[in-house]
């Protein structure tokens, strides 16, 4: 987890070395809309103590299930605009195909189980992504309970 902004050239050229054949990398943006709303900027929040330890058991598991020779994962947080790396995800291996899907399987998996919320300002209001858990005391039933 950081702060700043990610360094993808360097993690990526740290990351290779002789017995790989590919570096498989997902760079996740900030876009400038969604669904046809706006954006104006994306602001991430974490757990960052768990988050941390789940995202260094999902690389770990990443290399044993797929036999992968390393990984690095970073994922930033606060403020981001549109144009901005959120999710850096590089897999380093022998061959491509795992390379592949152990890049996919890390994103997907990391959106779905690490707690990292993300919050999208639209030039019309505010929501946290769905699909994504809401921190505590945001969302309909908080909003419900305070009116």
């Amino acid at each position: 987890m950081v702060d700043g902004v990610i360094p993808a050239a360097e993690i990526v050229a740290e990351l290779k070395a002789g017995p790989d054949g590919a570096v498989c990398v997902f760079d996740g943006i900030v876009r400038d809309n969604t669904r046809g709303r706006k954006t104006l900027h994306l602001e991430y929040e974490a757990y960052r103590e768990m988050a941390l330890e789940q995202m260094h058991g999902l690389a770990n598991e990443a290399i044993a299930k797929f036999g992968v020779r390393d990984v690095a994962v970073v994922h930033r947080l606060g403020r981001l605009f549109v144009g901005e790396t959120s999710v850096l995800i590089a897999v380093a291996s022998e061959h491509r195909g795992a390379a592949f899907d152990a890049c996919e399987w890390l994103i997907d998996t990391l959106k779905k189980t690490v707690p990292i919320w993300k919050r999208e300002q639209f030039v019309d209001g505010a929501i946290w992504a769905a699909g994504e858990p809401f921190p505590e005391g945001t969302g309909i039933a908080a909003e419900k309970e305070q009116a």
